[in-house]
């Protein structure tokens, strides 16, 4: 074998062992990266599905669904529903509506009672100067007879015998009724002034008697007992007051007792009654203004009065109104917003007597605000458990209602709720 030979055979050899390599590194390199991929899908395969990931994502889905039970749960147990309502109502023009009223009527009829209020005011009046006067003393006096159940006449200027000796005399002619069947004497009021001028028949309240019944049975059966103080009687240098103050004076004492007796009697009216501001009248004569001399130059006017007023019970006379003018009225709960407004007019007022007022016959005009009431807890029953939409059935069964708004919350609910504590109902009335 020559040289060369071997030399090309060692040359083979080696470049085959070079070749055989690669091809076992190559595939080699091929096989670890696929072995690596298995590994990351195994690894990611099994982070996956590995039972304690199960097992939190599970508790995750459960506690969300607690929550989501639970919100709602409290929304419905803690739910809650507002009505705002606007009852009916209907605006009427009263043209002098005539109406007619008995004093304690108990026929069903329109009735009325009478509040009787009395009371003074005082004023004093600066002097221009002095004048002579004599000016006799004045008082009231309430008259009994016990004598007989007869009524007894006495004419004016009946002479009456005071407990103090002095005489006095009846202002107006006047009759005392007799004793009632319970036996309690006949009375009567009149006023009596001093037969003569002068201080010393001013007095605290006397006893009187009649002096023409004097060596009769009657003189100690018909007698009087003076209502408060006699006062006025003056003789000698007086302050000057000129007519017009005088006058100016009187009509201002009248205003303000008028003003002062009517915010009483306002006081004193019981719920339910209305007293028309017209339908107050102050009694005051002449013989209720008295004057007293003072030491300063000056006059003191006092002025006493009586003020009437007519009462009415206020949801009789709305009926009543109501049945006259509404149409179509079914005798439903109403009530006039504005009556304290109307303008109340007593027909013949100049020819009543307040003192024995039975009947009377007024007029009622201006414009009247019908408002109907609603039964809030009969309506909030009736809404108890009702779906959404049934509400504007419920509102159907109630005509007095002019227009109704549902509010509930949460805002999803689709029912009222079931208890009464859990529903508001907002009546707006008219103001």
């Amino acid at each position: 074998m020559s040289k060369h030979l071997l030399e090309d055979m060692v040359k083979v050899k080696h470049i085959n062992k070079e070749i055989k390599k690669e091809k076992i590194w190559e595939p080699r390199k091929e096989i670890e990266v696929k072995e690596m991929r298995e590994t990351i899908e195994i690894r990611e395969t099994i982070g996956t599905n590995h039972p304690k990931n199960r097992s939190r994502y599970m508790l995750w889905f459960v506690a969300l669904v607690s929550v989501v039970f639970l919100f709602f749960a409290l929304s419905f147990l803690f739910g809650k529903a507002e009505v705002s309502i606007t009852p009916k109502t209907q605006d009427i023009v009263l043209n002098n509506e005539s109406l007619s009223a008995g004093k304690d009527s108990s026929s069903g009829a329109l009735s009325f009672d009478l509040v009787v209020i009395n009371g003074d005011e005082n004023k004093i009046i600066q002097a221009n100067g002095e004048k002579d006067v004599s000016s006799k003393a004045t008082g009231t006096v309430v008259i009994y007879n016990a004598f007989s159940s007869s009524a007894q006449a006495l004419n004016i200027d009946t002479r009456l015998e005071g407990s103090n000796g002095k005489i006095y005399k009846t202002l107006t002619k006047t009759v005392v009724p007799g004793m009632g069947k319970d036996g309690i004497p006949g009375s009567v009021e009149v006023k009596i002034y001093g037969s003569a001028a002068g201080v010393e028949y001013n007095s605290a309240p006397l006893d009187f008697k009649i002096f023409g019944f004097k060596g009769t049975p009657k003189y100690s059966k018909i007698y009087g007992r003076s209502k408060g103080e006699i006062t006025g009687g003056f003789v000698g240098k007086a302050p000057d007051v000129s007519d017009t103050d005088k006058t100016s004076a009187i009509n201002e004492l009248k205003t303000n007792l008028q003003a002062k007796l009517l915010k009483n009697a306002t006081d004193q009216i019981p719920n339910g009654f209305i007293l028309f501001k017209d339908a107050t009248f102050l009694n005051i004569d002449d013989s209720s203004i008295t004057s007293t001399y003072n030491t300063d130059n000056s006059m003191t006017l006092a002025l006493k009065g009586t003020l009437y007023g007519i009462l009415f019970n206020e949801q009789k006379l709305t009926q009543k109104i109501a049945q006259d003018k509404v149409d179509k009225y079914d005798g439903s709960d109403v009530y006039i917003s504005n009556i304290r407004d109307l303008t109340f007019t007593l027909a013949n007022k100049d020819n009543i007597t307040f003192d024995n007022l039975q009947n009377i016959d007024f007029i009622l005009s201006g414009p009247a605000k019908f408002v109907w009431r609603f039964d809030t807890d009969k309506f909030t029953t009736d809404l108890l458990g009702k779906s959404k939409n049934d509400f504007s059935k419920v509102l159907k069964q109630y005509p007095n209602i002019n227009s109704a708004t549902l509010m509930l919350s949460p805002i999803w609910r689709m029912s009222i709720p079931d208890k009464v504590k859990d529903i508001k109902v907002i009546v707006k009335y008219p103001k």
